[in-house]
């Protein structure tokens, strides 16, 4: 039986996949996305987790697509299979905050795959890169639609043209990364930040998610009104009724969440 292409662990109320396929510096091959997602689908389905944390190894976060794989599909075979669509889409189901951690190298599809969490905390040593330009390919799986939206036009373009990558403090400051921090305190940090989102109302904090990723699809005018519409529905909520039942307790309390 071959090994498993991820390590899934759970940890109180917070799911951590791990990509393992440390000699091809987790290279996404077709075994490699079907493994992630079904992990994902796992994880959103079970009311025990409340946050998922996906991470690499200390070498690197995920190289980007199998080559050798990639190689071998021609455009037919890419157009009618939808290449790579899967894995958006199975991102775009999870309502859970997924917080992507990087520790060394994160380029083309690894990249991609990092922008397809909702936070990242990566290490002092990570870099981010899309070079397909190098490989006779442009990126394929939201480099082009997301790194925009991540940096703004100017870098992304510089970035996709030259295949040249950022160090994380480039990231950082570009609005690509919430945190750097030394590679030995990059889990734990993040961990802490999982935990703490965890431990708030599961459908709260699923409609705030949504809310904030609308805001890159929507114009101002109709996102304040899916905005509005989201917050006039969590008045509906037990939690939203606990939390300020908490708040204006003599003294306050700390709020007892029912997921409801």
């Amino acid at each position: 039986m071959s090994e498993s292409t991820i390590i899934v662990e759970h940890s109180e109320r917070v799911g951590i996949i791990k990509l393992n396929r440390p000699r091809a510096y987790n290279a996404l091959s077709g075994t490699l996305i079907n493994e992630l997602l079904d992990a994902l689908r796992s994880f959103e389905s079970d009311p025990s987790v409340g946050a998922i944390i996906l991470t690499g190894n200390e070498k690197g976060f995920c190289a980007g697509a199998d080559i050798k794989e990639q190689s071998e599909l021609s455009f037919v075979n890419a157009y009618n299979q939808d290449y790579l669509k899967n894995l958006n889409d199975g991102f775009f189901a999870v309502h859970k905050p997924i917080i992507g951690v990087i520790n060394g190298i994160a380029l083309g599809g690894g990249c991609e795959l990092a922008m397809m969490c909702d936070i990242l905390y990566a290490a002092e040593t990570a870099t981010f890169g899309q070079p397909e330009i190098t490989l006779g390919t442009i990126p394929g799986a939201g480099g082009t639609q997301r790194l925009i939206r991540a940096i703004g036009k100017s870098k992304a373009m510089h970035m996709i043209l030259t295949g040249e990558r950022i160090s994380a403090k480039e990231a950082e400051a570009a609005g690509l990364v919430a945190k750097v921090l030394p590679a030995e305190q990059v889990f734990s940090a993040a961990m802490k930040t999982a935990s703490k989102i965890a431990s708030f109302s599961a459908p709260i904090v699923a409609m705030a998610k949504e809310a904030v990723n609308e805001a890159e699809e929507l114009g101002l005018k109709n996102g304040l009104r899916f905005e509005g519409r989201l917050y006039h529905a969590t008045f509906g909520l037990e939690d939203h009724a606990e939390g300020f039942q908490a708040f204006l307790a003599k003294p306050k309390r700390v709020a007892q969440w029912t997921h409801k």
